[in-house]
């Protein structure tokens, strides 16, 4: 039986590069599903897997996101009540914090028990923001994660933000990177993960963790 994967569309941007990305994944794993970007609750209400991408101030993306009518609730039920695989992209991965504190205070969806605050390298010569491609490190639950274990200690992903999540819940920490200290890199909890990195311009890297995700049975 086929199974949809509905990609929001909440004017973040970005989202065909992503819908690109999760087709020819499924396409090369031989997996028999259709990918559809939504800007409709019930879309993603009925759909099997959901996936939030986010380009943009936290701010910004929260406001669209809750713009579309219906559609908070539906991601509610689909995610935490129907636990149907999620997988959150940069800001869509920051939203799934209580709060985000970039150009004042938002609240997020409130999944993780953490807040998206400001990169503050030790080293303040490193730019903001953090662009371009940093080595993986996975945490003890990342490489016990379903999702998170594919991925390897050189593995390399393409990043681009100025925030990020400091988690309260350690156990929902997946990965970092180092950019002048640890940044939260990976997240997950339950049915949910979500990258800081982006893994629709990761290649190979993004690639695997995209059809690592859609063969995710949780």
């Amino acid at each position: 039986m086929s199974e949809t994967v509905a990609i929001i569309d909440y004017g973040s941007g970005n989202l065909r590069s992503a819908e690109k990305a999760f087709a020819r994944a499924a396409a090369d794993a031989g997996l028999s599903l259709q990918v559809v970007v939504t800007s409709e609750a019930d879309a993603v209400r009925i759909a099997d897997r959901v996936v939030l991408p986010g380009v943009g101030a936290f701010g910004d993306c929260a406001k669209g996101l809750r713009a579309l009518d219906g559609m908070e609730d539906a991601l509610n039920d689909a995610v935490t009540h129907q636990a149907k695989p999620f997988f959150g992209i940069c800001v869509g991965m920051q939203l799934m914090a209580a709060k985000g504190y970039e150009h004042g205070i938002h609240d997020g969806l409130g999944w993780l028990d953490g807040n998206v605050r400001a990169l503050a390298p030790a080293d303040r010569a490193m730019k903001i923001p953090h662009m371009g491609w940093n080595t993986l490190a996975l945490a003890d639950q990342g490489r016990r994660h379903p999702v998170a274990s594919v991925l390897q200690a050189d593995d390399h992903a393409y990043f681009v933000h100025s925030y990020q999540m400091e988690l309260a819940d350690e156990d929902a920490l997946m990965g970092t990177t180092d950019y002048g200290g640890p940044v939260t890199a990976i997240v997950g909890r339950d049915t949910m993960i979500g990258t800081q990195f982006h893994p629709e311009k990761s290649q190979a890297v993004g690639l695997k963790l995209i059809t690592a995700f859609l063969e995710w049975r949780p």
